[in-house]
């Protein structure tokens, strides 16, 4: 689950990382009026959208008078901005930041992630602070320097220090990057983090280290423990049809292509997904249904991926394990009717009652095309897709 850049700096203040002051808008009338409660007279107005890349796409406006701040929150407010993140359909702007301004000396890149490899948490740290910290990776590796927190220890202090100064941090304020990074580590972990960035965190003219950005994505696995989370949502950033899918149990994602996925099993789902990019078309989405994929869950699986114009053929790829081929294939036949299926259907099942879920298909009287391997349904199924 992804949050606003508000909202990330309201946890983030409350860990006692510095932020600057600010608040956020719903509306150009809210942005003009509280801003007069801002210190000083530069205030900057931001874009509130899940996506990077704001700025160069003009959602992100320095402004220096009232005039100016209301000019800004007017262009920027109901605006659909489009950033490479957001793709070229973009996102409308419902939410506004409108933040004091501040005095830039330095920027800094500081952020923490889930290292599969190790199976730790790694603090991630650089002197190219207000890039894409990928194209710094990419461009400059050795600019990147990171920790590896040992879970039982938390972050030690001296390599804290030491990574503060290896991303061109002054001495002076090497012991607040101390504290700063030990207060991010403490909400990665308490708040049930997959992703934590400041970018940039800056130092300012007098010295200090600020969190000028930041940007916190959260396991959804994790959000029963976190109601306070969850009431951070907003729906107007996420997929209706992710949204729908969620109220059914269905873990689903929307992509570019045109082969409908239903799988069981996320490893299964990946795997199908490989299979139909390797005979050289792209899947629509990825759907997975669960061990429990009862009639009601695959018609609902049926209407999302239909939803989708661009989906040319469905391709359904069940191992029966816990979820048997027969009781799979019953619920695929009458998902088929209820929705009227105009699409091609490939199906391939294998595992517990297998041969029995195939003559259930078989006998369904759908225009059903039967696969014995996962190979062939892929071929089946973009031969399908091109005829259609």
């Amino acid at each position: 689950m992804k949050i606003h850049e508000y909202q990330a700096k309201q946890i983030l203040g409350e860990y006692g990382v510095p932020v600057p002051q600010g608040f956020a808008a719903f509306s150009v009338a809210e942005a003009v009026e509280r801003a007069s409660g801002l210190r000083g007279s530069v205030r900057v107005v931001k874009a509130q959208i899940h996506a990077g890349g704001r700025g160069k796409a003009g959602g992100v406006k320095v402004t220096k008078s009232a005039a100016e701040l209301e000019s800004a929150a007017r262009a920027i407010y109901g605006m659909k901005l489009v950033t490479p993140q957001t793709g070229e359909e973009g996102r409308i702007v419902r939410r506004l930041l409108v933040e004091e301004g501040a005095d830039i000396r330095s920027e800094y890149y500081a952020g923490l992630v889930v290292d599969r490899v190790s199976q730790r948490v790694v603090l991630i740290g650089s002197r190219e602070g207000g890039t894409e910290i990928e194209e710094v990776a990419k461009e400059h590796p050795e600019l990147i320097h990171k920790i590896v927190i040992d879970p039982g220890k938390g972050v030690d202090p001296l390599e804290a220090a030491d990574l503060a100064r290896k991303m061109g941090i002054p001495e002076a304020a090497v012991e607040q990057a101390v504290r700063i990074f030990g207060s991010l580590y403490r909400a990665f972990v308490e708040k049930d983090a997959m992703l934590l960035e400041i970018n940039p965190l800056v130092l300012n003219g007098n010295g200090h280290l600020v969190a000028l950005d930041a940007k916190i994505n959260f396991d959804d696995n994790a959000l029963y423990r976190h109601p306070e989370l969850v009431a951070l949502r907003d729906l107007d950033e996420e997929d209706p049809a992710e949204i729908e899918a969620s109220k059914f149990g269905l873990s689903y994602i929307s992509l570019d292509g045109n082969i409908g996925c239903l799988v069981n099993g996320a490893g299964l789902a990946m795997a199908t997904m490989d299979i139909v990019k390797l005979q050289g078309a792209s899947p629509a989405n990825f759907l997975d249904v669960g061990g429990g994929a009862t009639v009601e869950k695959v018609t609902e699986a049926f209407k999302l991926m239909l939803g989708n114009p661009r989906v040319k053929v469905i391709f359904v790829n069940i191992f029966g394990g816990i979820m048997k081929c027969d009781v799979i294939a019953e619920g695929v036949g009458e998902a088929a009717r209820q929705v009227s299926l105009q699409v091609p259907l490939v199906v391939r099942l294998e595992g517990t009652n297998v041969e029995l879920g195939k003559k259930i298909l078989a006998e369904s009287g759908l225009p059903i095309i039967a696969a014995n391997t996962m190979m062939e349904a892929a071929k089946v199924a973009v031969e399908a897709s091109k005829g259609n």
